[in-house]
């Protein structure tokens, strides 16, 4: 290997491993919250400039991820690093389908949550009701829910149904965000699951229910949207996740 290829390999290397320490950070960061399902559901993050993608060893709960045992795989499912560990079928398909038909998007997150599937339940989906929940007007894909994801075939139709969107509510299933950072899906990871857990809760109550002028919510959303865009604000915002992980336990490093 002449010393282009080394310096190049060394810079892909780097880039990879910046890549695991993150991953690592958000599964343990989801811990935190109670975003997981005991081993089940997934994070992954492409290899920034390859058709590779990072996922979590199927068996381990997200406590036990490190940025050394994820798992790496081809968008055909192929295990392409040495590891003691397989992947779970279905978060492969579910996370394939984005990373195949989505170049810029560098993350796809997928969750459980319980105010999640309850409102993954609900005929109307997701209400304009809140203010989390404001930002997401006319920025929900909806994908309906076909048992588990196990077919092929539905990678087609979950990336149709996404389009360009960042969100998905997958009914009677749960939540999806992606980005172009981990950055960028986190954020609409969390503004998503609390405008779940208000939509319940505020329904819960019995009380008569304000709902916001559409138009003032759809100005929201794009206030939101223009936010995030600049990236600014999520990659601030990720860095404070970041610091709060090294605080608890800073071995999802290794």
């Amino acid at each position: 290997m002449d010393g282009d290829s080394q310096q190049r390999k060394a810079s892909g290397d780097l880039v990879e491993q910046q890549a695991r320490i993150d991953l690592a950070c958000a599964y343990r960061l989801f811990a935190e919250f109670g975003w997981h399902e005991l081993i089940y559901n997934h994070i992954t993050v492409r290899v920034p400039g390859t058709e590779t993608f990072l996922i979590n060893p199927f068996g381990l709960t997200y406590r036990e991820v490190k940025a050394s045992n994820l798992v790496k795989v081809d968008l055909e499912g192929n295990l392409l690093s040495p590891s003691p560990y397989g992947i779970n079928p279905a978060g492969y398909i579910v996370h394939s389908a984005v990373h195949g038909a989505r170049p810029d998007v560098g993350c796809v997150m997928h969750t459980h949550s319980t105010a999640g599937l309850a409102v993954a339940c609900q005929r109307d989906g997701l209400l304009a009701m809140s203010f989390p929940s404001a930002f997401f007007t006319d920025r929900v894909a909806y994908h309906d829910f076909e048992g588990i994801t196990l077919d092929r075939d539905e990678c087609a139709r979950l990336s149709a149904d996404l389009g360009e969107k960042s969100v998905m509510i997958l009914r009677n299933h749960g939540l999806l965000t992606c980005g172009p950072t981990i950055a960028d899906a986190f954020s609409e990871m969390y503004q998503l699951q609390r405008a779940c857990e208000v939509q319940v809760l505020a329904q819960s109550s019995g009380a008569p229910l304000i709902i916001p002028d559409i138009a003032i919510t759809r100005r929201a959303g794009q206030q939101f949207d223009n936010a995030a865009r600049k990236g600014d604000e999520n990659a601030m915002l990720w860095a404070a996740m970041r610091r709060w992980m090294d605080s608890l336990n800073p071995d999802y490093c290794e």
